[in-house]
């Protein structure tokens, strides 16, 4: 899986490329490998590339490959949580990103309190406000943020958006922006450091860089079509 290494050098020096276009320190911008629907050996062949960041979109998947793979992994999960996977996620996921509901998120605070685990959390929010899509509005995500000063095993540490697909470069620019101020906003009201901005994918992440994002998920780009 050669192709595999030369995609994630052509990835990475586009993110830094990107980065530096922006004003931006290349090491600011982390890449998250998304290996959704693909083997344990292809995500052998990025890390023997020296990727160490991976996201899963399925919790199941997720285990199955964190039970394969080195333990210096650093697993995050990506897609939408269902309330009976909680449990499989805090196992396993050391970031957790689509976090939209106080009710999950205090799941997630108590279940890693019963394991004796910290996972850092983003809470999703749905900035383009598309039916199809998960995630908080505004006034949602502040009621989160709200919630997340009581936890006391998970940590908040930012937030998370998609953008849709297809989507103009202006539109991409107001949503990705836009979450970048809702971060800005919910930080100085409540406080609470918010570092993380997981936002941009492979059609994407050059305008998400531009405007913020911290973490970058990409897949296609790395491990080719699904």
């Amino acid at each position: 899986m050669d192709y595999i290494k030369e995609n994630l050098f052509e990835i990475r020096e586009n993110v830094a490329v990107a980065a530096r276009k922006a004003g931006r320190d290349p090491e600011s911008v982390k890449l998250i490998a998304v290996s959704k629907t693909f083997p344990a050996e292809a995500v052998q062949s990025a890390y023997d590339a020296g990727q160490r960041r991976f996201g899963e979109n399925r919790v199941q998947d997720l285990a199955l490959k964190n039970a394969a793979l080195p333990d210096d992994i650093e697993w995050h999960m990506i897609g939408h949580l269902q309330s009976n996977k909680v449990k499989l996620a805090v196992e396993n996921a050391a970031y957790i990103h689509a976090v939209d509901s106080v009710k999950l998120l205090q799941k997630i605070d108590r279940t890693a309190g019963e394991l004796g685990r910290s996972p850092k959390i983003l809470l999703e929010v749905n900035i383009s406000g598309e039916e199809s899509k998960f995630g908080a509005d505004a006034e949602a995500a502040a009621k989160l943020v709200k919630n997340a000063l009581e936890c006391k095993n998970a940590s908040v540490v930012g937030l998370m958006t998609m953008a849709p697909f297809g989507a103009a470069e202006r539109e991409l620019h107001f949503v990705f922006g836009s979450l970048r101020r809702l971060r800005d906003e919910l930080q100085n009201e409540f406080g609470l450091n918010l570092p993380e901005l997981s936002m941009g994918m492979s059609g994407d992440f050059e305008t998400a860089i531009e405007e913020g994002a911290t973490l970058v998920r990409i897949g296609t780009s790395i491990f080719g079509k699904r």
